[in-house]
């Protein structure tokens, strides 16, 4: 099969209307099946973004003849398609064989592949089998045919099974392999081949091969390759906003692309729509698990969360350390710049200078003033000087952040709670600070810094009752998956009484949440602890029950 230069087949045999889940729009969009499905089917294979020459090059490696083949792709890219198409396009003298569970232990994946080769071996030795293997190959060889092993999520496979496969390479006659093997899998299968253990088989392989992700550019060609091919006659748009929304969410891999562009259609035909705009996308994108990329990924990202930690520790100083008049001072300093650096956002000017830095500069003058016997002179003289030198300016502005109105932090209370009552039970989030309820001032600071530093998407705050007294033993965080419950030490007096949760993220499972938390605990101040929704809705709840109490008569 030659590849082209663009992504449009031939046009398939005529089919009748399929009987699908989906037939509610073929006829609405012309179509004999549904375009999308996630079946790899042959039929929809995009010779586009270089998979034609993908498969032209597997099938000259396969009939070489000559050491192991490897293809690799993240999930979803198009492994078992090429799979397919590389089985249907060999000669007919290539017999070709699969390999389904790559779970199988040595002894297994021999009688595996001697049942492939129709050969009954059940009970025998795996040296027997091995025997009969060899004679198999050898008879089928000097017949003129030429036998092939397709082995999928070869990623999966025990190290013993691996070394097995590179064993059966040892099969051949003077000046032939009696047996070929490719093996498809995810990029973990590089990971494992370059272990020391698996350098003899990484020297096995001749051919190495990568599945590339669909850039935006080929995206409407693609689409319009699975269209034809489904009896679309005339093109179906896909505006230039919807193409960049399912490009965005799908990043380049082929099954999401066909996910959410299935949904699109779909949302399309209730629109009674001829054309796919970026609201049909975007509802696909939220019917979809996958909607969002990961947000621990990527550099920038990394940095950003490095900066909500900053935040963080100078929103945590200023309530812990904030009690002696050079302290107050440097956190009224700080307030106000940070007031100051969100005005000149929101006007569109620049900040005065950059609000991390002002942060920082922050939580160290806090830092050292905290230090017991720790003096304004000698080494801390400059914020000694500034600490002196601001308080009959700074004051006045800290009193008016302390009593203006915290529309931010009551904005986010109402958000979150609308939030909270869209979640499941079992989602998880990471409590990653906690604050006095009554010190509204410190959180409507940290809540206008993380605005600007990452954004409040992620960032939720919840009214909650009280915690242990001082006397009080260790407690354990309600809601906590088995296995993570953590204990908090004793609460100081100070944080008695209600206080405001600060939560980031929501994870569908512990493993996600331990990234996340693995990243933010070097720069935190405050221990994070795991928690789950149903524990935040309880103690919601008997935050609203004490209040209802408190009104009775």
């Amino acid at each position: 099969m030659n590849a082209g230069t663009h992504g449009t087949p031939s046009t398939p045999p005529a089919r009748p209307y399929a009987p699908s889940p989906h037939g509610m729009y073929l006829r609405h969009f012309g179509l004999r099946t549904a375009p999308f499905g996630i079946t790899p089917d042959p039929a929809f294979f995009y010779t586009g973004n270089t998979r034609g020459e993908l498969l032209d090059a597997l099938r000259y490696a396969v009939t070489q003849g000559e050491g192991i083949i490897k293809l690799t792709g993240e999930v979803g890219s198009g492994k078992t398609m090429l799979c397919r198409m590389l089985a249907d396009c060999l000669p007919p003298r290539v017999d070709v064989l699969y390999l389904l569970n790559p779970r199988l232990e040595p002894d297994e994946v021999l009688h595996a592949i001697a049942a492939e080769l129709g050969l009954a071996l059940d009970g025998c030795r795996a040296d027997a089998v091995l025997r009969a293997l060899h004679g198999e190959l050898i008879a089928r060889h000097a017949a003129g045919r030429q036998v092939v092993l397709l082995a999928e999520e070869a990623q999966a496979m025990p190290g013993a099974t691996l070394e097995a496969l590179r064993l059966l390479t040892n099969l051949e006659t003077a000046s032939h392999k009696l047996l070929q093997i490719v093996l498809f899998g995810q990029p973990e299968l590089q990971h494992t081949l370059d272990l020391p253990q698996f350098r003899q088989l990484k020297e096995r392989i001749t051919h190495s091969f990568a599945v590339p992700r669909l850039p935006q550019a080929l995206l409407n060609d693609y689409l319009a390759c699975r269209l034809a091919a489904a009896g679309r006659m005339a093109p179906l748009v896909f505006t230039r906003a919807a193409l960049r929304a399912l490009a965005r969410a799908s990043q380049g891999i082929v099954r999401r692309i066909n996910i959410l562009a299935d949904k699109a259609l779909l949302a399309a035909y209730a629109d009674d729509a001829q054309q796919v705009n970026a609201r049909h996308v975007r509802l696909a994108i939220a019917d979809s698990p996958f909607y969002r990329a990961p947000w621990h990924a990527g550099k920038l990202l990394a940095g950003a969360l490095s900066a909500l930690m900053l935040v963080l520790a100078a929103a945590l100083l200023w309530q812990w350390r904030a009690s002696s008049p050079d302290r107050a001072a440097a956190m009224a300093t700080t307030t106000a710049a940070a007031t100051a650096t969100a005005a000149a956002t929101a006007a569109g000017t620049a900040p005065p200078s950059s609000p991390l830095s002002q942060l920082s500069q922050a939580s160290q003058a806090a830092g050292h003033a905290g230090q017991p016997g720790r003096t304004s002179g000698t080494d801390d003289a400059a914020p000694a000087h500034a600490a002196a030198a601001a308080p009959e300016a700074a004051a006045p502005r800290a009193s008016t952040v302390a009593s203006a109105p915290s529309t931010l932090l009551d904005s986010k209370l109402a958000e979150s709670r609308d939030w909270l009552a869209q979640q499941g039970p079992r989602q998880l989030v990471l409590h990653i600070a906690s604050l006095p309820a009554s010190d509204t001032a410190a959180a409507e600071t940290f809540l206008q810094q993380a605005q600007q530093a990452i954004g409040l998407h992620d960032i939720h705050v919840f009214r909650l009752p009280g915690a242990a007294p001082a006397t009080a033993a260790p407690t354990t965080l309600a809601g906590t998956p088995p296995g993570l419950r953590q204990t908090t030490p004793a609460q100081a007096p100070a944080s008695v009484g209600a206080r405001l949760a600060i939560v980031y993220g929501s994870y569908v499972d512990q493993a996600s949440a331990d990234t996340v938390r693995a990243r933010l605990s070097p720069a935190s101040p405050q221990k994070i602890l795991l928690s789950n929704i149903e524990s935040i809705r309880t103690e919601m709840k008997t935050v609203a029950a004490a209040k209802t109490g408190r009104g009775a008569p």
